[in-house]
């Protein structure tokens, strides 16, 4: 059975078709956050530490670490990334424990974050383009280290999923030659946005079977590709999820967390119950009243995402006895009691 190793200093994760299904946290990246990029260039790190803690608490797995800001003051990231990608994997390992997966497109920042980051980290990534295998795959092997592998190349990204497919079995025997086995590539076969092509979900589902029967390699996807450009992305991103664990996808980078409660919203429910005569308790905080009101929460939580994800698990039989399930849901307050009853829920299993 394929097992993809990976470790921080103190805590391995393994990705696995017999494995919980893995989380990659994504937070960490300044791509299209403006705010984020501004401040890596400040070199304030407060949002890091912040996204850091808030994904390792709502159940990611591992986090992803991505350094590619593109500077006003030095718009080279050749320069400007690998320093930043060290500051950034130190901070980062300092405050949590979990794997990190170093996340650039520039080879000196991959092996920066390789000699900075502690234990055996996933790297992020290796595409099918000759120049691109030649520069990663050598590091790869050097630090003896997974590799996130994208099924694009030269020719861009294909919509014939039989392509795709071919692009990560060349990048597979490519590995080989340099003496890295299959179990440690990690197949991105590319999710297409289901709204922009109607046959997305199927064929990343068929595609991810054949990664599995054929190549026996474990495999990753951004998750929220999916629904890219559609209302109600998070109704998506739960269906998805768990199809795509049942055909066999072992792990997905993507953000474990809810969005927090935006204080405009909390402030319009305010003024309608004050509006219908509704007085609210002098003092109330606002994390209370979100809560008491159904707005959700102003603190870091699990999005539904991550209940699809533990449903899952528990449906393919990689969370014996529902465990973990039982635990995410049980009602704060009850300890031991989850909400199947007095024993937890709990199941018998068949000899």
């Amino acid at each position: 059975m394929t097992r993809t190793i990976v470790e921080s200093k103190t805590k391995t994760a393994i990705i696995g078709f017999d494995q919980p299904f893995c989380v990659i946290g994504e937070r960490i990246n300044p791509t299209g956050r403006k705010k984020l990029a501004a401040e890596l260039e400040a070199g304030d790190f407060s949002t890091v530490e912040k996204d850091a803690i808030a994904q390792v608490a709502c159940g990611a797995t591992m986090l992803d670490v991505n350094a590619g800001v593109v500077y006003n003051s030095n718009p080279n990231p050749n320069e400007t990334e690998p320093p930043l990608m060290t500051r950034m994997i130190e901070l980062v390992q300092g405050l949590v424990d979990v794997p990190l997966c170093i996340d650039s497109s520039v080879p000196a920042a991959l092996e920066a974050g390789l000699a900075a980051a502690e234990g055996r980290p996933l790297l992020n990534s290796v595409t099918g383009e000759e120049d691109r295998l030649e520069l990663v795959l050598p590091l790869v092997k050097k630090y003896n280290v997974p590799v996130v592998a994208i099924s694009n190349d030269d020719t861009g990204i294909s919509e014939d999923p039989d392509v795709r497919f071919a692009v990560a079995k060349k990048i597979v025997e490519r590995a080989a030659d340099f003496g890295i086995p299959a179990h440690d590539i990690v197949v991105d076969p590319l999710v297409m946005p289901i709204g922009a092509m109607a046959t997305a979900g199927l064929q990343v589902f068929s595609l991810v079977r054949r990664l599995r029967d054929e190549l026996g390699v474990n495999t990753t996807c951004g998750a929220s590709n999916i629904s890219f450009g559609l209302p109600n992305r998070h109704g998506i991103n739960n269906a998805f999820l768990p199809m795509a664990i049942a055909s066999g996808m072992t792990s997905a980078i993507m953000n474990p967390c809810a969005l927090p409660t935006p204080l405009s919203k909390i402030a319009e429910k305010k003024a309608e119950l004050e509006a219908a005569g509704i007085v609210i308790p002098e003092g109330m905080d606002d994390e209370t009243f979100c809560r008491l009101m159904g707005l959700g929460s102003r603190e870091a939580r699990p999005g539904g995402e991550m209940s699809a994800i533990r449903a899952a698990n528990f449906l393919t039989d990689n969370d014996p006895s529902g465990g973990e399930w039982i635990r995410f849901n049980r009602p704060p307050g009850v300890p031991g009691e989850g909400r199947g009853g007095r024993d937890g829920g709990r199941r018998r299993r068949r000899a």
